[in-house]
């Protein structure tokens, strides 16, 4: 039974049409400040204000010195410029908010302001800005300026074998930094090995991180396995942060003993995070968010994971949250962070909500568009599905090219990635059999090699996986084994490269703000700054990047069309003869149709978009027409490649007046001649989706319209299909080849057609 069959519903249907819609999936919430659901006022929200005596701050936002809780004496302790406060603090929040947005206000100049500027201050200016204020002062304010991209590469299975590929394929498409975690935490060694050798597959540099217990995390990068950190907790109230973890003054001392063993470290915040955790104290996210950013600048560390992150799923149901989302990684990059900019936790079930989300990072550029780009398939992302997933990859090399936007990635063909699986899946096994930690065998080795998940596998699973991370941990196999391991195996070049990045790690030359490595050289905010003063300055595509991220799979052009067409050529030959038999003349015979023949018709092209033979196409055509009792004559066209000039040419050469225009791509046109071009009798538009059938009713129905009789038009149904999508350039392709056949002036030519599969002969 059709869900419409109840005509007694008093509901309108459009409602079961949306309610099937994916975005129907997502939660909303109200707007209710006082329990926490508000994106950018809250209702506990304190007024900016400050005091300063002997230069420390004695009272910010409201509160005096005495009741500063945690957060607000690290604040002002170690966030807050004394020397800048009375200046900053001072102008009205609008005036900088249009400073943020003037191209001729430096950044150097904002981000001096911003340390003068307590939480409050720093949400209020930015909450006078809309969405395209907000990414474009994003633009401008971010520190590095060539866009980069963060990728998770985990699995449902843990399997080493299996990340060591997908880490590979991470680095060829052009992530910079890599995350992986596990299904099962003991397994954190092992996956941590894995990406680390993966990671070295094709390029030196990829900077990897293994998110584990932050004891264990720190353990697995003295071991120099990871080269950065970001799970590194921080929240904007001070029972959220106590309950998470830790406090202010220890996440700054983690940030030092990273920094001590080269280790690039950023914290993760992120809207809603307090709300998750019940201790909101009825202010909004934005604020709270700026306290955490504020902390985070306060500790020394690199930059930040920001964007909402496992919030944003709750974030964007708030009315406002994913402005509100843009709007605190906008203070982060304000605040002269590295921002690892969200876009990694999957915040709608609509793909639209989700593509509009990533756009203005996307198009503003930022040091990391994801912190977590899912290069694998959702199940298996061991942190949740990611904004975009490996389904989705292609997309985004697309949107990259749609808008000519570097979104740090580069279209790879199936060959290249194929060879590059194989060989980090060699080099892990390599080293697995060296440090005697497992022998995979061949058939281990091949399913991952060509797997696009877990559940293509049959390689490690959790249980064994387990017992490999207890060798490497309680063995104390650090990367130097490893080296030396790829080494001696013959695996030379990924041997250099992890070595590239221990060197680096001695130097500490990647613990710049917002540094990545390109082409064997650290890049970051001091020899890469972003220099955005307006229209033609800041980052601009090279035009070798924008070659790289315009070759995508599937791209067309004029001389592949007509190889394709070239390999249908001989088969339609053993189908149909055309014969042209002189200039066409006007006919007498009143029951007389003409089917006009676009310019390439048989001569250059063979399939109409549908993928229907040509000579299938005319045979239907003709045999509607000679069943309703016309006969059928074909002109081919040279004047002109237009259906509708092509049936209106055909009916004034028919001895009936009515003619039919065809083009080789199958889209086709009843006419008359006495009507005006456009103003046709049928149309078959849809040329994709038109069958043989509708063609024989097409032939059909013009003698009908020559009889004088009533005709029920043939309409090719439709659902909604993005045709267009699906096939504009090769029919703007193929129309071109057509029109560039054409002849001013040029006469019509009678074509005798013989088929030649079954009897039959048509035409003059």
């Amino acid at each position: 039974m059709n869900r419409h069959d109840d005509l007694g519903t008093n509901r309108w249907r459009r409602f079961d049409d949306w309610d099937e819609r994916p975005l129907r999936l997502d939660n909303f919430a109200r707007d209710d400040p006082a329990n926490g659901f508000s994106a950018m006022k809250g209702a506990k929200d304190p007024k900016p204000s400050v005091a300063v005596e002997g230069g420390r701050i004695t009272a910010m936002d409201g509160t005096p010195q005495a009741d500063f809780d945690m957060i607000d004496l690290f604040i002002a302790r170690y966030h807050l410029d004394p020397e800048m406060v009375g200046e900053a603090m001072a102008m009205p929040s609008a005036e900088v908010a249009r400073m943020l947005v003037d191209m001729n206000v430096p950044r150097e100049r904002l981000v001096k302001l911003a340390h003068g500027m307590t939480p409050a201050k720093l949400a209020e200016v930015v909450a006078h800005l809309n969405a395209m204020e907000i990414a474009f002062a994003y633009a401008k304010m971010r520190a590095r300026a060539t866009p980069g991209n963060q990728a998770h590469v985990t699995n449902a299975k843990d399997d080493p074998l299996q990340l060591a590929a997908d880490a590979a394929v991470a680095v060829a498409f052009g992530f910079d930094e890599i995350e992986t975690t596990m299904r099962v935490s003991r397994n954190s060694w092992s996956n941590a090995l894995a990406c680390c050798i993966g990671s070295s597959v094709g390029r030196a540099g990829t900077l990897f991180q293994c998110s584990s217990e932050e004891a264990e995390e720190l353990q697995i990068g003295m071991a120099g396995f990871t080269s950065y950190a970001e799970t590194v907790s921080v929240y904007g109230t001070e029972k959220s942060f106590i309950d998470g973890d830790d406090t202010p003054w220890s996440k700054a001392f983690l940030a030092a003993a990273y920094a001590s063993r080269g280790i690039k470290m950023r914290c993760t915040s992120g809207a809603a995070a307090e709300l998750l955790m019940g201790f909101h104290e009825a202010k909004s996210l934005l604020y709270l968010e700026a306290r955490c950013l504020c902390m985070q600048r306060a500790m020394g560390v690199q930059g930040t994971q920001n964007g909402g992150i496992d919030g944003a799923p709750l974030a964007s149901a708030i009315p406002g949250g994913v402005r509100e989302l843009m709007a605190e990684n906008l203070i982060a990059v304000w605040l002269d962070l590295e921002c690892a900019s969200g876009n990694d936790a999957r915040s709608s079930e609509s793909e639209i909500r989700i593509g509009a989300k990533i756009l203005p990072f996307l198009i503003a550029g930022s040091d990391l568009i994801c912190s977590g780009f899912g290069s694998i398939l959702k199940y298996d992302n061991s942190f949740n599905p990611s904004s975009f997933n490996g389904e989705e990859l292609e997309d985004y090399l697309v949107l990259q090219r749609d808008f000519e936007a570097d979104g740090g990635l580069t279209p790879r063909s199936e060959d290249e990635l194929l060879a590059i699986r194989k060989q980090a899946v060699d080099a892990i096994a390599a080293v697995f059999e060296e440090l005697d930690l497992g022998s995979p065998d061949a058939d281990m080795k091949g399913s991952v090699v060509v797997a696009s998940g877990s559940d293509d596998t049959r390689s490690y699973l959790p249980g064994d996986v387990s017992k490999i991370s207890a060798a490497i941990s309680g063995r104390a196999i650090t990367v130097l084994d490893v080296i030396r391991a790829l080494h001696k195996r013959g695996f030379v070049e990924e041997a250099e490269n992890l070595l590239f990045l221990v060197k680096l790690r001695l130097s500490g030359d990647y613990l710049q703000t917002s540094a990545v490595i390109r082409d064997g050289k650290v890049i970051s905010a001091i020899n890469d700054p972003n220099r955005y003063d307006g229209p033609g300055s800041g980052y601009r595509l090279s035009e070798a990047r924008r070659a790289e991220i315009c070759a995508i799979r599937g791209e067309l052009d004029q001389r592949e069309v007509l190889r394709a067409e070239a390999t249908f050529e001989k088969a339609e030959s053993g189908r149909i003869a055309y014969r042209n038999m002189g200039p066409a003349q006007r006919g007498s015979d009143a029951h007389e149709i003409v089917v006009g023949l676009s310019p390439a018709f048989g001569t250059q092209l063979f399939r109409t978009l549908a993928g229907h033979s040509l000579a299938d196409v005319l045979r239907a055509l003709g045999d509607g027409i000679v069943e309703e009792g016309g006969s059928v004559r074909f002109v081919r066209f040279l004047h002109t490649a237009d259906t509708s000039f092509l049936g209106l040419s055909a009916a004034g050469l028919a001895g009936s007046g009515v003619g039919i225009g065809l083009q080789a791509k199958g889209t086709a046109v009843i006419h008359h001649r006495d009507r005006l071009p456009h103003n046709n009798l049928e149309l078959f538009s849809n040329a994709p989706i038109t069958t043989l059938d509708h063609y024989r009713g097409f032939g059909r129905n013009a003698v009908r319209y020559a009889k004088g009789l009533d005709v029920e038009p043939v309409v090719v149904p439709t659902r909604g299909e993005a045709l267009g999508a699906r096939f504009h350039a090769r029919v703007a392709l193929i129309y071109a080849i057509e029109t560039g056949l054409t002849r001013d002036g040029a006469a019509p030519e009678d074509v005798a057609v013989e088929f030649i599969r079954g009897k039959g002969r048509a035409g003059a």
